[in-house]
């Protein structure tokens, strides 16, 4: 709806008023106050946390998108994805919330912060126009001096997000991409769009391939083990088979 001289939160809510962009369970406070307890990971998981009873609850302000991605995430065993937004050239990562609930600013890595930035680094290198020497502020923070990427809640916090929400519930590593300064780009500059994207798009998915892969096996019958959990020594962040 409507266009940036009408406001840029103009589009943003659904017919019923929810923003779709906060409506993720939050379970990064279930988490932090579980860590706080020395809770994790023995009592405590640390990757694949449950939703919470209240947002299952038919009466939940829970939108029918957003019920609709989560069972979609929970069919299939994504392990990397990529949210699309506009209004900013900069890719940003997880956490999202910051952990000092009342502070609105806060660097709030997690446990696989390396990943993370590696991941942003390598869409925001090869992007061709937050990697131009001629582009133009958006706005007033300049994302050049951080390569064009942040951690998202040391920008600015947000709680309920779905790049918080796909890591802790599905182990799915997912950073958000400000693509362009213009959140209503007119479709004749779509192509242009395309092209600083295609070859950004390319790279991250290549990502996949980063990483120990293989089969968790049953020593004697050599089938596959589902639910296996796979603990790396200094990463306080466990994967499920």
């Amino acid at each position: 709806q409507g266009s940036e001289l009408s406001g840029w939160a103009m589009g943003r809510w659904t017919y019923e008023g929810i923003d779709l962009n906060h409506n993720f369970a939050d379970l990064n406070t279930a988490l932090w106050d579980a860590e706080d307890n020395d809770l994790v990971p023995h009592e405590f998981p640390n990757h694949y946390i449950p939703i919470p009873e209240y947002y299952t609850f038919a009466n939940a302000t829970v939108a029918p998108e957003t019920r609709a991605v989560i069972d979609w995430m929970q069919r299939y065993p994504f392990v990397l994805s990529a949210n699309l937004h506009g209004g900013e050239l900069v890719v940003t990562y997880p956490f999202d919330m910051t952990r000092t609930y009342w502070k609105a600013q806060e660097l709030t890595p997690t446990a696989d912060d390396g990943v993370f930035r590696w991941l942003a680094t390598v869409y925001a290198t090869s992007n061709l126009a937050m990697a131009s020497e001629e582009r133009r502020l958006c706005h007033y923070d300049d994302f050049t001096r951080s390569g064009n990427i942040i951690n998202g809640a040391n920008w600015h916090t947000v709680p309920g997000s779905m790049n918080d929400f796909s890591y802790l519930h599905t182990n799915c590593f997912e950073i958000t991409v400000e693509l362009s300064c213009d959140k209503f780009p007119h479709a004749s500059e779509l192509p242009a769009e395309w092209e600083n994207n295609r070859e950004s798009l390319l790279l991250y998915m290549e990502q996949v391939h980063r990483g120990i892969k293989g089969v968790v096996r049953d020593g004697d019958t050599e089938q596959g083990i589902a639910n296996a959990i796979i603990s790396v020594d200094g990463i306080n962040h466990d994967v499920r088979t």
